[in-house]
């Protein structure tokens, strides 16, 4: 098993070295915007039950199952510059049709294992755990680690049966967090009890601008038991893309009060100026998207009054 992923000093240890190694390995303008970087560094927040800190903008891969060398190139680009903020988490499952697959052989062909925070997920339908436990065997053998940092219930699905054998393999060593995801809102209420019930370290669930029902339920809960909360679908809405709603709306002056310069940013920073968010995950298969989103997660974020600034922004648009 692979101690160094267990051991978090370590593993940051082989973070720094690594980083190291890689900036040597880079192209001048790419050792600039490293530097950049430095000078402007990506903002982390703790997971609280194991304090481990992760960067506030992670990466999404509902997209990442492709086929053909040409679709894989501009992913594994996505992958290397992600791999310039340590830790980033890249949250996967094996819903994603071959993206789990996509993504172990990208991350072992580019050497940056130890430079991500791998996250997928589980599902256990009707309470059969046994096919819980054949799924993530076959994600550590898709992934190509034996240690997944952390594993989710995917949608809830068999949650109350799978969960103790989550924390049987965490105890184990064979996962370092465990969770729950959800995208329905519908299904709030059944996470926040979950939430109350397990000692989970992580929720996912659907909260932006355009669906703030979290708030409602979700969010108290991860903040009573000190959950962390990541985040999917943080540029969606109940309506769909929350771009469609302001492609002919300029950016407002006030959103360089919290260093946003695009509506993704402005939309991202939204989500993680509330106390209860510790990332967000947009999903992006393009180097351009994510350099927009990282930049989401550097400089200042938007205060409680700035967040009623924006969603009295956005609800008074025309939908």
């Amino acid at each position: 098993m692979n101690a160094s992923i267990r051991d978090p000093q370590r593993r940051r240890l082989l973070q720094a070295m690594a980083m190291s190694s890689m900036a040597l390995a880079l192209p001048a303008w790419a050792r600039a915007a490293t530097a950049a970087t430095a000078a402007d560094a990506p903002i982390l927040r703790p997971i609280p039950s194991s304090g481990e800190r992760i960067p506030v903008v992670g990466l999404g891969t509902n997209a990442y199952g492709v086929q053909t060398a040409e679709e894989k190139a501009p992913l594994r680009e996505v992958l290397r510059r992600l791999a310039e903020v340590g830790n980033s988490v890249i949250d996967t499952a094996p819903a994603y049709r071959n993206s789990e697959a996509v993504l172990g052989e990208l991350i072992a062909e580019l050497g940056l294992r130890e430079r991500f925070f791998l996250a997928t997920k589980v599902t256990a339908p009707d309470g059969d755990v046994a096919a819980g436990i054949a799924q993530m065997e076959a994600s550590m053998r898709n992934l190509r680690t034996d240690v997944i940092d952390l594993m989710m219930v995917h949608n809830l699905n068999g949650a109350g049966a799978i969960i103790p054998t989550l924390l049987e393999w965490k105890q184990a060593g064979r996962l370092r967090h465990i969770g729950i995801t959800t995208s329905n809102d519908a299904q709030h209420a059944e996470a926040a009890a979950l939430i109350r019930a397990h000692p989970l370290d992580v929720v996912q669930v659907n909260y932006s601008l355009g669906n703030r029902l979290a708030e409602q339920t979700v969010f108290p809960a991860a903040q009573e038991r000190g959950t962390a909360v990541l985040l999917n679908v943080p540029l969606g809405g109940r309506r769909g893309s929350l771009f469609a709603r302001v492609r002919d709306v300029p950016l407002p002056e006030w959103a360089a009060e919290f260093d946003a310069t695009s509506w993704a940013q402005l939309f991202l920073k939204y989500s993680l100026g509330h106390p209860a968010v510790t990332a967000v995950l947009p999903g992006t298969t393009r180097l351009k998207n994510l350099e927009d989103n990282l930049a989401a997660g550097r400089g200042r974020l938007p205060d409680a009054a700035q967040r009623r600034r924006i969603e009295a922004f956005w609800d008074a648009l025309p939908e």
